[in-house]
């Protein structure tokens, strides 16, 4: 292909899907005169979530990141108390127990899945354990059946850090409503987006009338409007993280297109294991592993390579292709706060490392056509062929 026409080529990373019907929604939202949080969109919205994933309880937040907040509020974590987290996750994961005054203690992740060891988990409960965060990682979870005796066995909170679990499965039940809470994303980068936004969700009644007040500035605003008190006032701490009407209205828009967006990421991403299992055969890559007991979403699809050297000599040369390509998490174990603040140096967390030198991601969202992803094979094979020669 000449070089002119490769400048041409532009296939993003990401990609939100969104189409012209999302300005009936917002034309809903600012014809009834309420941009502010708490409307009939929105309220609409948290039924429409409940009903979906099958939990009794939901709240629209500003974040995933500020419902992670509100579940370390909810457990009243203590200084010098922990919370079990992968390294390998986002950064909002470790902020919400110390911003709560609580400490991360970082574990491995499974080399199959990406996602929580549980083993190493068991073996770092201590007495100062309050809870456990299993991070979902591209659309697949851990055994929460295991996670779930763990807490059990050893009285500790488990809370789903669902950002990239919205509509996958874990036998046969959402994931997000299998702990005691879960928290989701529908950040832009998601497979269900309204730009910056998450939820709360909880199949307990006391926990979802107390993340009521947090969500609200720690006031029983909740109680008022529902007519159980007379007026609202200050009651426990809590913060602002109720969602805009406006930012409801363009979840609503995707969560009306929920079976469209997961069927058409599913096809994407078997065309590209179609494309490249000979390749796994041959030992030159891996492919991502959904575990029998899971249905995933297709957040993501990745694969991973022999070395961090291969792997960003492939990045760049997708990238001079006019493909998106991107690893992803630096393990928070080695990242320069944690080492300063939380003293990690010494923590050794070897499938960590390793994953997250050699993962690489690859696009994925509905608007990809199947040329495209044939194109982005094509390449793949065409420069993994070149280190072969």
């Amino acid at each position: 292909m000449p070089i002119e026409a490769l400048r041409r080529i532009h296939i993003p990373l990401n990609l939100p899907f969104v189409n012209g019907t999302v300005f009936e929604y917002l034309k809903e939202v600012f014809d009834s005169g309420k941009l502010g949080g708490d409307g009939v969109v929105g309220k609409a919205v948290e039924q429409q979530l409940c009903q979906l994933f099958s939990v009794k309880h939901a709240l629209l937040t500003t974040s995933c990141t500020h419902a992670l907040e509100m579940a370390m509020m909810m457990i009243g974590i203590k200084p010098g108390e922990e919370v079990m987290i992968p390294s390998f996750t986002f950064v909002s994961t470790a902020n919400a127990i110390i911003r709560a005054g609580g400490t991360p203690i970082f574990c491995d992740i499974d080399d199959r899945t990406c996602t929580i060891d549980i083993s190493d988990v068991e073996q770092k409960i201590t007495k100062k354990t309050r809870a456990v965060i299993p991070v979902h990682y591209a659309g697949v979870s851990p055994d929460m059946d295991e996670i779930n005796r763990i807490a059990k066995a050893h009285h500790i909170i488990v809370v789903e850090d669902a950002a990239q679990g919205v509509n996958a499965k874990y036998k046969g039940r959402y994931l997000g409503t299998i702990g005691d809470m879960g928290a989701y994303s529908f950040h832009d980068t998601k497979n269900y987006v309204s730009g910056e936004g998450g939820a709360f969700v909880t199949d307990n009644e006391s926990i979802a009338r107390r993340a009521e007040i947090i969500r609200e500035k720690g006031t029983n605003r909740a109680n008022f409007l529902r007519g159980e008190v007379d007026k609202y006032t200050w009651v426990e701490l809590g913060s602002s993280y109720v969602l805009s009407e406006i930012l409801a209205a363009v979840l609503k828009h995707q969560l009306d297109k929920l079976d469209m967006i997961q069927e058409r990421r599913r096809h994407i991403h078997f065309l590209y294991v179609e494309g490249l299992k000979d390749l796994e055969t041959q030992e030159k890559l891996r492919l991502p592993i959904i575990p029998e007991y899971c249905e995933s979403n297709y957040h993501i699809f990745y694969i991973l390579l022999h070395n961090e050297v291969e792997r960003n000599r492939v990045m760049r040369r997708l990238k001079e292709f006019g493909i998106g390509s991107a690893f992803h998490y630096v393990p928070l174990h080695s990242s320069p706060y944690a080492l300063k603040a939380l003293g990690t140096k010494d923590v050794k967390l070897p499938v960590t490392d390793r994953i997250s030198g050699t993962l690489l991601r690859f696009p994925i969202y509905p608007q990809l056509e199947d040329a495209s992803v044939q194109y982005v094979i094509e390449k793949v094979r065409e420069v993994l062929k070149q280190r072969m020669s």
